[in-house]
């Protein structure tokens, strides 16, 4: 038996704190829990009253004769404290702690959640809160609304996990007016001990959850935990759909963001690679979280990205042939049985290519049959159907007709009755029945390529790890040297040996002081090379007129040395300037940007994408955390809009991939290994034709010497 039973399915309840006044929380709860028609046994606690509600009232919970499952308590902290103690006295299995005052206010509040939180965990209970609504069970056996909610949603397959407590109270609000219910449903507020994660791991044994949304403030546990444990949860054949929506985009902490990597590693890409990597499908908006939550919870899935298209009007089916395409998907090519099957019942006027148009004045038996005919098709996976409101529309026997099919198909079908009024009694038909219903199109053709990006995980190709080989020691001799030596900042003439302990190519370079240094360093080198200001003032070489590329004799180099150290000097007089590097131009490839940035919550992240001087002003970027391995390398690369390059466009040759993968799984290993590796940047990469590897052109290391 699970420890959270005790708080989605008790038995008994105390509510402690209870009220005998009408709109206070400990009334209102109380009054909940009675009129919400809870099948356990109640009680309230209060020292002060004989009764709430017409129900005997007891002056502490330890003068309660029953044991008790849950401990509801509605008391300022220090009052909450001793009711706590109280509570594990008498043996309760799980406290639900509503009042506020503690963590988010600081002082005596935190510390007293702090004791708190010790003493359950010393007992072996879980507790939920503080400062949140409560929790929901509208399963017919159990019936409990221990929350200050009012309302008590329908039941449902799809749980409901907020931070929040005045979001839950408008989201089951809104979902009343879409007939959409719930299996569990609960604020966690301060998150003193329960959290996702453990609701999550709870929903996932759960037999009337399919589906979890989730509306998270901020991620409390390790993440390479949460990754590791949520992405089990939502692979496999019996997987749990998660939808999140996260609040707040600013930086999780102070960065000195040195390098591109760290500019660009806000705290929302870091939980952007988070859900990503956990299988958790992110939204971006309340709205939208209702939308997917709603195409998920029919369990019907694409089994390609190729959909049909039914509508009454041109418009609309233009917008959603338009938002299928941005959503990731295509329109099927219907066969020619289908067009000809098409053309008995269709009005000469019809489009009989995908999107359908079934003209203004179809009918339902118009709907139905185009509906019946596209389903079979082999190349459709998926339909969706709209309704426009017109003087001959028929909403309710059409929505008859949708139920009917749906029924009896395995293939998706979302719809979009457009309009309010005229629409309403179609559109409560087909939310009775769980055949997914939007106001829009847009809404129903994103909540479609939500559902194919939800196969596309469940199903995506897992490659055997890589077998890579590391000179961890001497990559740590060196960090550690240059750490003793008070060097912080390394360029490419000191970090380059660090990249090559980690199978990174790196060019033949040497430090110039002078002028007539560096046109002999040029000869030995070969031409051509590339010459570049070496100062840990100077990191942003470019910025400062610092690079000069493709010199072709001595001559031009020794006139290069000068103009470089002129120009460094306008730029920071104050720099600390230690020559220049001369380095062999790197043959041709694609510029990519690999790095690492230290996050003070998560740790290190990997970032990948599109490299050069404007990387970041496109930010195609892409980060991911631990777990970090060949797979989560490869989906990392192909999520960048510009991946396509990659491919080979125009008649160019592929460029190495695979070997930018390698590069991502040994930074990770290398942050894993050295952690004193503040930031990273190799920028540009070049990526070279495929099977002829990488090579280095440019890099930052900060390194942190705490």
């Amino acid at each position: 038996m699970d420890k959270l039973d005790a708080i989605f399915s008790p038995e008994t309840i105390a509510v402690i704190g209870a009220s005998t006044t009408k709109g206070k929380v400990g009334h209102d709860i109380f009054a909940n829990i009675l009129s919400g028609g809870y099948k356990g046994t109640l009680y309230p606690v209060n020292p002060k009253a004989k009764s709430v509600l017409s129900v005997k009232c007891y002056t502490s919970i330890s003068n309660i004769p029953d044991p008790i499952d849950l401990g509801m308590i509605i008391l300022p902290p220090k009052a909450a404290l001793q009711a706590v103690k109280d509570c594990i006295a008498k043996g309760v299995k799980g406290i639900v702690i509503v009042s506020a005052g503690f963590k988010e206010v600081g002082g005596d509040g935190a510390r007293i959640e702090l004791e708190i939180k010790a003493l359950c965990a010393n007992a072996g209970v879980r507790v939920v809160g503080p400062n949140c609504l409560g929790v929901i069970n509208p399963s017919k056996n159990v019936s409990l609304n221990a929350s200050f909610s009012a309302r008590m949603p329908t039941p449902g397959n799809v749980s409901f996990i907020s931070q929040s407590g005045a979001l839950c109270t408008a989201v089951l609000d809104y979902a009343a007016d879409k007939g959409f219910g719930f299996s569990k449903f609960i604020s966690i507020g301060n998150k003193a001990d329960v959290d996702e994660l453990d609701l999550l791991r709870y929903y996932h044994n759960d037999p009337d959850t399919d589906v979890v949304m989730i509306y998270m403030e901020e991620l409390s546990r390790d993440a390479k935990e949460f990754i590791s444990e949520v992405m089990d949860m939502t692979s496999g054949t019996n997987p749990t759909h998660v939808i999140a929506i996260k609040s707040g985009s600013s930086d999780a902490g102070a960065r000195a963001a040195a390098s591109h990597t760290g500019a660009l590693a806000g705290s929302d890409a870091l939980y952007n690679a988070i859900f990503t990597m956990s299988g958790i499908l992110r939204c971006k908006s309340v709205n939208e979280l209702f939308d997917y939550a709603q195409a998920f919870a029919a369990n019907k899935y694409p089994a390609s990205d190729k959909i049909a298209i039914i509508t009454n009007a041109g418009g609309p089916g233009i917008i959603a042939t338009d938002m299928s395409e941005q959503s990731g998907l295509k329109l099927a090519k219907f066969s020619d049985n289908t067009i000809k099957e098409l053309k008995k019942y269709l009005p000469s006027t019809a489009n009989f290519h995908n999107p359908v148009d079934v003209i203004g004045d179809a009918a339902s038996d118009r709907y139905e049959k185009t509906l019946a005919t596209v389903l079979s098709d082999q190349e459709v996976a998926a339909v969706l159907i709209i309704l426009t409101p017109q003087s001959m529309t028929d909403a309710i026997g059409t929505a008859k007709a949708i139920v009917h099919i749906a029924k009896n198909s395995r293939k998706p079908i979302v719809c979009s009755f457009m309009g309010v009024v005229d629409v309403s009694e179609g559109v409560k038909l087909l939310q009775k029945h769980k055949v997914p219903v939007y106001q829009f199109p847009e809404s129903a053709a994103r909540s479609l390529g939500a559902l194919r990006q939800g196969m596309k995980w469940l199903f995506r190709k897992i490659l055997p790890q890589f077998d890579l080989e590391y000179d961890t020691a001497k990559a740590g001799k060196i960090i550690d040297g240059y750490i003793k030596e008070g060097r912080l900042v390394l360029g490419e003439l000191d970090g380059n040996e660090i990249l090559k302990c980690y199978g990174f190519k790196t060019l033949p370079m040497a430090l110039a002081e002078s002028s007539k240094d560096a046109g002999n360093i040029a000869d030995k080198i070969g031409y051509p090379v590339v010459m570049k200001i070496v100062s840990p003032d100077i990191l942003h070489k470019t910025d400062a007129g610092g690079v000069i590329v493709g010199l072709e004799n001595s001559k031009d180099v020794e006139q290069a040395f000068v103009a470089i150290m002129e120009k460094a000097k306008a730029y920071n007089s104050d720099a600390h300037i230690e020559g220049i590097l001369i380095q062999k131009l790197a043959p041709k490839g694609k510029e990519v940007i690999l790095g690492l940035s230290k996050d003070p919550v998560f740790g290190h992240a990997v970032m990948f994408g599109l490299g050069g001087i404007f990387v970041e002003v496109y930010k195609d970027v892409a980060f991911r955390l631990s777990p970090m391995g060949r797979n989560v390398a490869r989906r990392m690369v192909r999520s960048i809009k510009g991946y396509p390059i990659f491919k080979g466009l125009r008649g160019e040759k592929p460029s190495d991939i695979e070997t930018v993968e390698k590069h991502i799984v040994s930074l990770k290993a290398m942050a894993d290994n050295h952690p004193m590796i503040k930031e990273l940047d190799i920028n540009p990469l070049f990526v070279h034709e495929e099977g002829n590897g990488t090579t280095v052109a440019d890099i930052i290391i900060r390194l942190d010497n705490e």
